[in-house]
């Protein structure tokens, strides 16, 4: 029997988090249990803000962010460089 895999996918409730939910569960395995956190509830929030979760839609597979999720985000660096703050 294959263990069962643990996945948490972290939703706004927006049309682009709707369709990672169902991607993640048209492609996810029949051991894998699926859970969807709604980012609204602060107990959601605060499992994703653990995980690194620095943007949504994101999923995370056995406590781990998967590689296309970890590292995004928003970078006030970067918004600096575009030039956000300064005036036109």
């Amino acid at each position: 029997m294959a263990t069962q895999r643990q996945v948490e996918v972290f939703s706004a409730g927006c049309a682009v988090c709707e369709d990672v939910v169902a991607l993640v569960k048209r492609v996810a395995c029949t051991s894998c249990d699926i859970v969807v956190h709604d980012m609204h509830d602060i107990k959601a929030a605060a499992r994703a803000k653990a995980l690194g979760v620095r943007s949504v839609p994101a999923v995370a597979i056995d406590g781990q962010l998967a590689g296309c999720c970890a590292g995004r985000g928003v970078d006030e660096a970067v918004l600096r460089v575009a030039g956000l703050g300064q005036a036109r």
